[in-house]
């Protein structure tokens, strides 16, 4: 474990100390906080606005560059499409599962928890889900307005992610239509992504301090009787991505032709620093370079299918992880589930997983799920106090599906380098780039030098940290 890793260890530790001594002190958390609840929950709620700030500027970057990525890849078309099937094949998987394993294991029953007073009950509503999804502006603005009192009227405006996300995807094919003249704009999207990624890390390295606040948060408002319902909710997910990342891609992977063994071995140093980073995007350039360099994909693919997938390809935090939460949110607040709140739960994992950006994915995936299914959100904040525990897993999974979404097309295309994906893993990351020469988009040798692969290592490395 790095240093990051246990920094993270650490605030969790202090964050249960610190909520146990808040709930000694006395205090309501609603009414009348005492004030190392208040510090706690400020604490906790500006790291969330902090992510939740970050989640347009990643998904319109991150989204219009991937699409510009598609300039030089030859059959662009066929390669998007067959990417796009290969997601929703793997995240309806994924999300099957995450629904198995929550009515098995009901990790949310018997907390005696009563229903919000606010809650009404409602039922979800795929074709609201469906209409949602339609920009009702260009900035996929919502407001929202309250009225505390009388004399008060308070509105606030949220963000539609998947709105932004359809726009986004509209405005990146549009430019590559457009041509030439939109190079401009292009450069500027893919410069906006590298500057994203730059403070996504900042963000990042707040992640422990995050941590604290949240789940100290959690143990004075709800209780040990509540936390225990949580670490139940912790093992049930760790049990769907355990079965997905080492059964299910196996099983894919062997039955699309590759070496089980040299697919885990190339991807291992994008599974690390995906654990402990917790963000998909932050760890796509080195999740690039393992796909192209270990795997054996081309640059050109990968420079598309790997920047889209660390916005829309997320089996960890889109499919299994709301999957499981959305059921154990409506056995913790004994809200029954029909035949349709479990459609509609797979509808918005496959469709919906265009939603996540690779930072905040499972906040905006969860609060997207709970609201189409019409269950209390204040689920979202019960979850969000173990949720540094479950995004190590959660991300890991994430960057591994990537790499294998963009090994299997590029094995069924005929255009995947088998000489670098079977090649012996040394103990080094990767090995000269001269070693092996390039295979182009076409499936042709283009000669060595900078653009080459290289051999992977099989076994992690702190140096692949890309900050």
């Amino acid at each position: 474990m790095t240093s990051f890793g246990w920094q993270i260890l650490i605030a969790l530790i202090l964050g249960v100390l610190l909520g146990s001594l808040a709930a000694s002190m006395g205090g309501d958390p609603e009414v009348n906080p005492n004030w190392l609840m208040t510090t706690l929950d400020t604490i906790g709620a500006s790291y969330v606005t902090l992510l939740k700030a970050a989640v347009v500027p990643l998904v319109v970057t991150a989204v219009i560059a991937s699409i510009a990525n598609l300039r030089d890849v030859s059959n662009a078309a066929r390669l998007a499409w067959k990417t796009l099937v290969w997601f929703a094949i793997t995240a309806l998987i994924a999300v099957l599962i995450g629904m198995v394993l929550g009515v098995v294991i009901q990790p949310g029953v018997g907390t005696g928890q009563a229903q919000p007073g606010e809650y009404t009950g409602s039922e979800g509503s795929w074709l609201g889900f469906l209409k949602g999804i339609i920009p009702v502006n260009f900035l996929g603005l919502e407001a929202t307005s309250k009225m505390p009192d009388a004399e008060t009227v308070t509105t606030a405006l949220n963000f539609n992610v998947l709105q932004i996300l359809v726009i986004s995807a509209v405005v990146g094919i549009a430019a590559l239509k457009v041509g030439k003249a939109a190079e401009p704009f292009l450069t500027f999207m893919q410069s906006g992504l590298a500057i994203m990624q730059r403070i996504v890390w900042w963000i990042i390295r707040l992640a422990p301090l995050g941590t604290l606040g949240l789940i100290g948060r959690a143990v004075f408002e709800y209780g040990w009787t509540s936390m225990g319902s949580l670490v139940s909710f912790v093992i049930t997910v760790y049990v769907g991505l355990l079965l997905v990342g080492f059964v299910v891609y196996p099983i894919l992977i062997k039955i699309n032709g590759l070496s089980i063994k040299q697919f885990f071995s190339g991807v291992w140093p994008a599974m690390q620093l995906g654990f402990v980073s917790r963000s998909s995007l932050g760890t796509m350039p080195l999740t690039q370079r393992v796909s192209e360099r270990n795997l054996g994909v081309p640059r050109h693919y990968a420079s598309f299918v790997i920047p889209l997938g660390a916005t829309t390809k997320m089996d960890g935090c889109a499919a299994i992880y709301p999957a499981v939460a959305a059921i154990f949110v409506a056995q913790f607040y004994g809200v029954a589930l029909t035949p349709m709140h479990f459609v509609l739960i797979a509808l918005v994992s496959v469709l919906g997983s265009a939603a996540t950006a690779g930072t905040t994915g499972a906040t905006v995936m969860l609060t997207l799920t709970l609201s189409t299914l019409g269950l209390p959100l204040e689920g979202v904040g019960l979850l969000l106090a173990v949720d540094p525990i479950l995004d190590m897993g959660r991300t890991a999974l994430n960057v591994t599906g990537q790499a294998l979404v963009a090994a299997i097309v590029s094995k069924r295309e005929g255009i995947i380098d088998m000489d670098l994906y079977n090649a012996q893993r040394s103990g080094e990351p990767f090995s000269d780039e001269d070693t092996h020469q390039q295979l182009s988009p076409a499936g042709t040798r283009t000669g060595t030098g900078e653009g080459s692969h290289a051999l992977a290592a099989s076994g992690p490395s702190d140096g692949q940290r890309v900050d």
